[in-house]
């Protein structure tokens, strides 16, 4: 008998150049199997980092007629996924969202994209990032980098002077604010490799995986690895074999494109990934 296609909802801006949200979230979630369902938040000309006199559309003001809309249709998922907001209004538009397609009780994952290197981005602020509590509260599973994880907790960023315990510790303290599992990415504890550190706190463990690190600034990495944990999840692989799958998809992406010389602005070449993506998930 064959197994019904999972749907999920992403909620996250399209930016029209250089790959990332939308347009990596829903060729890997399609190409995973899913049925992809979007609700952009912004629809930007490319994204903000790197280019200069971008151009900006901000869609908060459709946000609620379109959910209208599918709440009439009885639309229901087995997945909703955040990437970047826009405004603290879009926070609370999309925290109502969680409430409105609970039912079934689907998997809520918020990867909290605000900040990096140890800084929020340029359009957000500390009450941004307190307003970020309240999404990950909801979820299922949060998927933050290190300086992402240190605003949630309002704790000092650590640059790479951290360990095993500080990792862990954090680990808890994020599944505290309220998911039931944790991905920290970026988590390196040896010259060249990094990884990401996992968390589920209804069995109490944790786990990690590590990859080849590439030297280097490519943008989109974290879209693209949060869409493929999320294609693996949905696909039945447990969150210590996910994170292993994500993490082997998006280094493999981040290769091709540092061979290649290609621009990183733009972006990494994960369409020529989508086939290893699949073989991992047993699906191709």
């Amino acid at each position: 008998m064959t197994q019904k296609q999972k749907r999920a909802i992403t909620i996250q801006d399209i930016s029209c150049v250089g790959r990332c949200s939308l347009t990596v979230a829903l060729p890997i979630l399609s190409a995973a199997g899913i049925e992809t369902v979007i609700l952009p938040t912004a629809i930007l000309s490319t994204h903000t980092g790197g280019f200069t006199g971008y151009t900006f559309r901000d869609l908060t003001e459709d946000i609620d007629s379109v959910c209208a809309h599918w709440q009439e249709l009885g639309i229901r998922t087995d997945a909703l996924y955040t990437g970047y907001l826009g405004s603290r209004e879009q926070q609370l538009q999309i925290a109502r969202i969680f409430d409105d397609f609970g039912e079934g009780d689907p998997l809520i994952l918020v990867d909290p994209a605000m900040a990096d290197e140890g800084r929020l981005y340029p359009a957000f602020d500390t009450a941004f990032a307190r307003g970020m509590r309240g999404l990950v509260a909801k979820a299922t599973l949060t998927v933050p980098n290190i300086t992402e994880a240190s605003f949630l907790l309002d704790k000092e960023y650590p640059g790479e002077d951290y360990d095993r315990a500080w990792i862990e510790q954090t680990l808890r303290e994020l599944a505290a604010l309220g998911p039931a599992q944790v991905v920290l990415t970026g988590v390196s504890f040896e010259a060249g490799k990094l990884g990401a550190a996992a968390y589920d706190r209804i069995s109490d463990k944790t786990g990690y995986y590590f990859t080849e690190r590439i030297p280097g600034y490519y943008h989109g990495t974290g879209d693209i690895y949060s869409s493929a944990l999320l294609a693996a999840l949905l696909n039945g692989k447990e969150l210590f074999e996910a994170i292993g799958v994500a993490c082997e998809f998006t280094v493999g992406a981040i290769r091709r494109t540092a061979a290649t010389g290609n621009e990183p602005r733009y972006g990494v070449d994960f369409e020529h990934e989508i086939g290893h993506l699949l073989s991992m998930l047993g699906i191709a």
